[in-house]
């Protein structure tokens, strides 16, 4: 039971390594020895101004503190009039004065909204609460400094900006503790290869093709590439289709250490995010949901989350986690997904954020069927 509660309600497992973690409701009891601390946009004239603008082109600091400490939790809403503002929003983090950041991220994005929109998350380490409030809860140590930013590349102000980020300030950070990370990435549109009657789901045609029987895992979507030492510990994927049917028959693939083959090989795309049977009606767990669905015709709107709290999984060298769009990479689709792992310092570079513009979710003309004014 002690352990059940602490995988529910902590994220202890996360950060394995540190010595201060989240706490279990088991532990609540025991006093801990740190500071309690928060980092606010609230008026420090004392009055009820309690936002910050944020103007169009414009970076906002919101978090730049001395370590050793851990953020425990942060909150932020926006009033934004700018449509898609959660994709032109784009939030960054950067640990121990590094030059690039372990975080870089559209806001939307960070929190389970790929889509651009703001619906309901209720899970271990990202909540969006109604109405419009962003919270995630991973633990995210640092031993000398660390800063939170955000960046307007929309075209309009965003007028009230709020944040809360709680902290604590500890005596030490353990030489072995690994640093949180996120990135972004996406594919409009991936591109698949088959352009035949998706309709009927039998996909005879496609069976004649050699690239039915996908082994090497060439033409995946990729989640992350990681090098150095560290753990996966879930991931944000939204879906926007164009094309009928559905993304899921897609199996994730993970290739870890540099092995030659994949050592985490799935069953399908519901399958990875424990579900079953395609999918049916919305749901959300502590480590695992669909926070947006709307059928299988071309324009249809998938959104998961997957946390690996039960078991991170470990890296030594080197990660790639990835997974196809549609079986054997067959589909077109568009794909937006954030990675969240811990990992020992340097991390690589990551690769640049898109354009603004193509982070805004949109049908493209990819041929077959929904497409092909030939199908009837």
């Amino acid at each position: 039971m002690r352990r059940l509660f602490s995988l529910v309600f902590g994220l202890g497992l996360l950060c394995a390594s540190s010595a201060f973690g989240q706490f279990s409701v088991s532990d609540l009891s025991r006093l801990r020895n740190y500071e309690s601390q928060r980092s606010s946009s609230y008026d420090r004239s004392g009055g009820n101004d309690d936002s910050s603008e944020l103007k169009s082109g414009q970076e906002l600091t919101l978090f730049d503190e001395t370590g050793p400490a851990e953020i425990r939790h942060i909150w932020i809403t926006v009033d934004d009039p700018e449509a898609y503002h959660l994709k032109k929003i784009v939030l960054r983090m950067y640990w121990d004065g590094e030059k690039t950041p372990s975080v870089e991220v559209p806001l939307g994005d960070f929190f389970g909204l790929g889509l651009g929109n703001y619906t309901i998350v209720n899970s271990a380490a990202i909540v969006v609460a109604p109405d419009k409030a962003l919270n995630a809860y991973f633990p995210m140590p640092f031993a000398h400094s660390g800063k939170i930013t955000v960046m307007n590349e929309g075209s309009k102000d965003a007028g009230d900006f709020y944040w809360n980020i709680d902290w604590v300030r500890v005596p030490t950070v353990p030489s072995d503790t690994a640093y949180f990370h996120a990135q972004y990435r996406q594919c409009t549109p991936c591109k698949g290869w088959y352009h035949g009657d998706f309709y009927s789901n039998n996909f005879h045609e496609a069976h004649q093709d050699p690239r039915w029987k996908n082994v090497s895992g060439d033409g995946n979507y990729t989640f992350l590439e990681a090098k150095g030492e560290g753990q996966f510990v879930g991931v944000t994927l939204s879906v926007f289709q164009n094309q009928w049917g559905g993304w899921n028959e897609g199996d994730e693939m993970m290739w870890i250490d540099g092995e030659k083959d994949p050592r985490i090989h799935g069953t399908g795309g519901e399958d990875y995010f424990n579900g079953a049977w395609g999918f049916s009606s919305l749901y959300s767990f502590p480590l695992t949901g669909l926070t947006e669905f709307h059928g299988w015709e071309p324009g249809s709107r998938f959104s998961h989350y997957r946390w690996h709290l039960e078991a991170p999984v470990r890296f030594h060298k080197a990660f790639r986690a990835t997974i196809e769009d549609g079986h054997a990479n067959l589909r077109s689709d568009n794909l937006f997904s954030v990675a969240y792992w811990y990992q020992m310092e340097p991390h690589t570079e990551f690769p640049p954020l898109p354009p603004v513009e193509s982070r805004i979710p949109k049908i493209y003309f990819v041929g077959g069927p929904g497409q092909d004014p030939n199908m009837k």
